[in-house]
C-alpha cells in the first residue's frame, strides 16, 4: 500500500520538490516568505534581497529557517515512533539552533528524548487517573518564551478528557473576586490542568500595562500566597514554571512572527508593547518571584532560549515532581463484530460526499 507523502526538510531544494524522510518520500514546500530568510539558496526576490542584508538579519534568517523546521518537527512528533528514529537520514537529523552554537541538538536525540518523556507522561496520567489526584501546572513568562510549545508537547499523547489546557482571555467583570475566574477551571479527582499563564496575569501585564491599581497589585502579593496554601491543602499538586528568555531572543522571535504571515496573528499590540517595556516586566517579574516564592508552591524557572531543550527540561522536571508508577491494564480483547443477516447497507447519496480534490 502506497504511504502519503510527508512534509520535511527541503535541504536546499529551490522552491520545493522532493526528499526523503524516513524512507519515504517527502513534499517539499518553500513558501515565498521564506525565500529570502529561511532558504538562502532559493534565489529571492530584489524586494528579499533588501529585507535580508545585515548582520542582524543573518541572525534572523538562521532563527526563520529553525522555527519553519520547529513547525515541520511538530508535525512529524505525531507520525514518528521508535522504529523510524534509527532510520532517520543524517541530513533531516541536522544540528538546529545556530543561536547556540555551541548546545546545539541533534533533532534525531530530541525525537527520542521527546518520545520516552511523552511515554513516561501516559504513565503519569494512568497514575492520576488510578490514584485519584489533581494536578494544576502552571505556566508564566513573557511572550513568544515558549510556553505553548511546551504544552503542546505536554499534552500531544495524552487524553484531552484527563489533561486539559486553559487559556482565559482578559478579565471583563471587575467587581468579582480576583481569583473567582479561575476556581471553576481547577480539577477534580482524576485531573490535570494546565494553565496557559494563570492568576499572575495580575502582577505581569496587568500591573505593567496599567489595568489595575497599584493596591491591587499588593492586595494580590497578600492574597496569592495564602490562596495557593489553600489549594494545595485541599490536595491539589500544585507546579509552577517561569520561562525565561533574553531580550535579543524575544526580539527575533517577534521579528520572525513578523514575517510569517502563518504566526503574525500570535503578535497583539500588547505583545508589541511588551518589548518597549522590557525593564517595566524585567522589575514586576523579579518581585513576583520574590513575593510569591513560597514552600507549599515554590517557583520553577525554565532557561528558554532553546525552544526544544526548553520542552525536553521542563517535562523531565515536570516528572520528578509527581511520584508516580506503572499501573497495570487488563489485556485489551478486541470483539467480533456482528453480522446481522437482513442488514444492507445503503448508499451515501452523492450530494453529501466532500469533493475529492487531493
Amino acid at each position: 500500500m502506497t504511504q502519503a507523502p510527508l512534509i520535511g526538510h527541503c535541504d536546499g531544494l529551490s522552491r520545493g520538490g522532493t526528499c526523503h524522510f524516513a524512507g519515504r518520500r517527502a513534499v517539499v514546500i518553500c513558501p515565498p516568505h521564506f525565500r529570502a530568510f529561511a532558504h538562502p539558496q532559493c534565489p529571492p526576490t530584489t524586494k528579499e534581497k533588501r529585507m535580508a542584508t545585515g548582520p542582524e538579519r543573518q541572525s534572523l534568517q538562521d532563527l526563520l529557517h529553525d522555527e519553519m523546521i520547529d513547525g515541520i518537527d511538530e508535525e512529524l512528533e505525531l507520525e514518528i515512533d521508535d522504529d523510524l528514529l534509527p532510520r532517520l537520514p543524517e541530513k533531516v537529523a541536522s544540528e538546529m539552533f545556530p543561536a547556540d552554537a555551541g548546545r546545539r541538538m541533534d533533532r534525531r536525540r530530541y525525537f527520542s528524548e521527546l518520545l520516552r518523556l511523552q511515554r513516561e507522561l501516559v504513565k503519569l496520567q494512568d497514575c492520576v487517573v488510578r490514584e485519584g489526584l489533581k494536578v494544576v501546572i502552571l505556566f508564566e513568562g513573557r511572550d513568544a518564551a515558549g510556553k505553548g510549545g511546551v504544552i503542546k508537547r505536554m499534552a500531544q499523547r495524552l487524553n484531552p478528557r484527563i489533561c486539559r489546557t486553559v487559556a482565559l482571555s482578559a478579565p471583563t467583570e471587575r467587581s468579582q473576586w480576583y481569583f473567582q475566574r479561575y476556581v471553576p477551571h481547577l480539577p477534580g479527582a482524576g485531573e490535570i490542568v494546565l494553565f496557559d499563564r494563570s492568576w499572575y496575569n495580575r502582577v505581569g501585564v496587568e500591573r505593567v500595562m496599567g489595568f489595575c491599581s497599584e493596591a491591587d497589585v499588593q492586595e494580590f502579593f497578600r492574597s496569592a500566597p495564602e490562596f495557593e496554601r489553600m489549594l494545595v491543602r485541599s490536595g491539589i499538586i500544585l507546579l509552577k514554571y517561569w520561562f525565561s528568555i533574553t531580550d535579543a531572543q524575544q526580539n527575533l522571535r517577534f521579528l520572525m512572527r513578523i514575517h510569517d504571515p502563518l504566526k503574525q496573528w500570535e503578535l497583539s499590540p500588547m505583545d508589541l508593547e511588551s518589548r518597549r517595556r522590557w525593564e517595566e516586566y524585567t522589575k514586576a517579574k523579579e518581585e513576583m518571584l520574590e513575593r510569591t516564592h513560597i514552600p507549599e508552591a515554590p517557583w520553577w524557572v525554565v532557561e528558554g532560549n532553546d525552544k526544544k531543550r526548553a520542552r525536553l527540561n521542563c517535562i523531565h522536571h515536570l516528572l520528578q515532581q509527581i511520584p508516580y508508577r506503572d499501573v497495570e491494564h487488563a489485556p485489551i480483547l478486541l470483539p467480533a463484530r456482528q453480522h446481522m443477516p437482513d442488514y444492507a447497507r445503503k448508499p451515501v447519496p452523492a450530494e453529501l460526499h466532500v469533493p475529492s480534490i487531493f
